[in-house]
C-alpha cells in the first residue's frame, strides 16, 4: 500500500498551491500550518533546494470523529499536503494517505473515519 496520492501539474509551485488550498477547501479542510521546506533548509543548513512546502491540512469534522475514537491520534494530525518544484520543472502535488498512516492504529471505528478522510484527499489530488 502506497502512502501518499500524488499529482504532477504543468504550473508554477505557487499555483499548485493556490490549487490545492482550493481543493483542500471544496473538501472542508483548512490549512492550520505551512512549512516553507526551501526557506528553512536554506536558513538552517545554508542549502538550496527546489519549491517545497508542507501545508498542514485539516478536516475539523474528520479531526472531532478521529479524537473521539482514539484521543492520541493527534499525534498523527494534520493531513500533511506537499507542494514540489521537480527536476523537470513541473510540480507534483502529494497528500497522505491516512488509511495507510493509520494502520498502526487498531481501531476499527477510526480505520472508518481514515477511509472517509483518505477519500477526499484523493478528491482533492484529483480535482487540481
Amino acid at each position: 500500500m502506497s502512502y501518499d496520492f500524488s499529482r504532477t501539474l504543468d504550473s508554477t509551485p505557487e499555483q499548485a498551491r493556490e490549487r490545492a488550498v482550493e481543493a483542500l477547501s471544496a473538501e472542508g479542510f483548512g490549512v492550520l500550518t505551512e512549512i516553507d521546506v526551501k526557506a528553512t533548509m536554506k536558513k538552517k543548513l545554508d542549502r538550496d533546494m527546489r519549491y517545497y512546502t508542507i501545508l498542514g491540512a485539516c478536516n475539523p469534522e474528520m479531526a472531532w470523529k478521529a479524537i473521539g475514537h482514539e484521543p492520541r491520534i493527534g499525534t498523527m494530525l494534520p493531513c500533511n499536503v506537499i507542494v514540489r518544484e521537480l527536476d523537470d520543472g513541473k510540480v507534483e502535488v502529494s497528500a497522505v494517505d491516512p488509511s495507510a498512516s493509520m494502520q498502526a492504529v487498531e481501531n476499527p471505528d477510526l480505520g472508518k473515519v481514515a477511509d472517509e478522510v483518505r477519500s477526499r484527499l484523493q478528491r482533492v489530488i484529483e480535482s487540481i
